[in-house]
């Protein structure tokens, strides 16, 4: 006997019965925003070592050449480019952040809708719904057992991410209710990932499988393999069996009313998003104190920077992207916090390992997650005390639509110094007007 039934077939009614014109201009617009970011970190991503040998391992698997990969040249099933654009987004942990239940939410969605775009032709409107509402799905299924879920050690943009993906692909393949209920039900089932792999490629591989696996769900309901009636709220369903005591009326309540992906944050460096208020602090300082030595760091924030950052003994760029003390660290002696600074490298450092050693981390109840208090202290008995009350890239202080912009220029050139990103950040912001999205992974992948 059902516990809680009606929740999904409510929510797949929503899914079902939203409509381009019901999205507003603004909320089109911030979906632009997130396709501009998410080819960015995308093509920085795209050809690391782990993906690259999670591409390699794929191809030997793979039954046909389907679809586009971007960032490379040729074509994968599309199951694997699902997995591997995804992935690639998520390995250098530089793609957006939902600030209230920490999913990661584009990686997941787009990934699995580039992939179907490749399989049937899909217009720049119908694309956008499909983000928009992917973004919807998983944040509030995330949004009802946040953050209990999070802390749990659940990786949660893997976990919610496969119902974001299997809803944009399900809206795409124009699935009814009953379908739609199929599709959540089948990626309810392969819902998994785990905050214990972060600091290794392996937590990407959770990622690509949320798109992978909610491209498939989508696929497979439209066939008419069918699942539970209430894979959400079921007595043995989605909540239950995490042991969460999830507020269902964050899953449909004011549907329509404010968007998920308005709540978007766009980070501008490549590590945990809790470590970002630190580095603007440190950063900020830095510039206007290149000479100053360092000798200790006190850094207070949300207890999430102290349970997912402090790390102060790492030994791989990986690693680093979720170590606040190697941010603060490279931050100060390189003066600034991209790609270059998460690197085996930049760990390996006598300088950066020095001032490792240097930092403290605080917790405190009272903080956000984006900001943040550091106190910079030198050898010369000087203290500084420096405050970020919202984050670079954060709902309060937003990277602007030029920023997005020279975020996707800079990375395009770490892939091919010959590219022009031009072509396909201009494709971006006309794309509703596109009636086909394969164009636009055209310009994403070496001629």
């Amino acid at each position: 006997m059902l516990d809680k039934p009606g929740v999904t077939e409510s929510l797949a009614r929503h899914i079902v019965a939203t409509r381009w014109d019901d999205v507003p201009q603004q909320v089109r617009h911030q979906a632009k925003r997130s396709l501009i970011n998410f080819l960015a970190v995308t093509l920085a991503g795209c050809r690391s070592t782990p993906i690259e040998i999670a591409r390699r391992s794929l191809a030997e698997f793979s039954g046909g050449r389907q679809v586009a990969l971007i960032g490379h040249a040729g074509q994968i099933d599309a199951l694997s480019a699902a997995f591997l654009n995804a992935a690639a987004a998520n390995v250098d942990d530089f793609c957006d952040t939902h600030t209230a239940t920490v999913i990661h939410p584009t990686a997941p969605v787009a990934g699995a809708l580039f992939s179907y775009a490749g399989l049937r032709q899909v217009s720049g409107s119908e694309f956008l719904l499909g983000l928009v509402l992917g973004n919807e799905v998983q944040a509030r299924i995330g949004l009802a057992m946040s953050p209990s879920h999070y802390n749990r050690g659940w990786h949660i943009t893997s976990t919610c991410g496969v119902f974001g993906a299997a809803a944009a692909c399900g809206k795409l393949a124009g699935l009814d209710e009953r379908q739609m209920i199929w599709a959540l039900g089948i990626a309810a089932t392969q819902s998994a990932g785990l905050c214990e792999c972060l600091g290794t490629p392996a937590k990407s591989v959770s990622v690509g499988n949320a798109a992978r696996n909610g491209l498939w769900s989508a696929l497979l309901a439209e066939k008419g393999y069918d699942g539970p009636v209430e894979p959400l709220a079921g007595v043995q369903g989605f909540y239950h069996a995490l042991a969460e005591q999830a507020d269902l009326s964050r899953i449909t309540d004011g549907w329509g009313d404010s968007w998920a992906i308005m709540a978007t944050c766009y980070k501008p460096y490549p590590c945990g998003f809790v470590i970002h208020p630190v580095l603007d602090c440190v950063l900020d300082w830095r510039r206007d104190h290149p000479e100053a030595e360092v000798a200790r760091v006190v850094v207070r924030g949300n207890p999430l920077l102290s349970v997912r950052a402090d790390r102060p003994h790492i030994s791989t760029g990986r690693e680093a992207q979720v170590s606040v003390q190697h941010a603060v660290a490279a931050a100060l002696v390189g003066g600034q916090a991209g790609l270059d600074q998460f690197t085996d490298a930049c760990v390996r450092d006598p300088q950066v390992l020095n001032l490792r050693s240097k930092v403290e981390v605080m917790r405190d109840e009272r903080f956000s997650t984006v900001t943040a208090v550091v106190e910079i202290n030198t050898v010369d008995g000087k203290i500084f005390k420096l405050e970020q009350l919202a984050a670079r890239g954060s709902e309060g202080n937003p990277l602007s639509d030029r920023d997005l912009e020279e975020k996707l220029r800079a990375a395009a050139l770490l892939w091919d110094p010959r590219y022009d990103a031009a072509p396909v950040i201009d494709a971006i912001w006309a794309v509703e007007a596109n009636v086909d999205v394969t164009k636009l992974i055209s310009l994403a992948v070496p001629r």
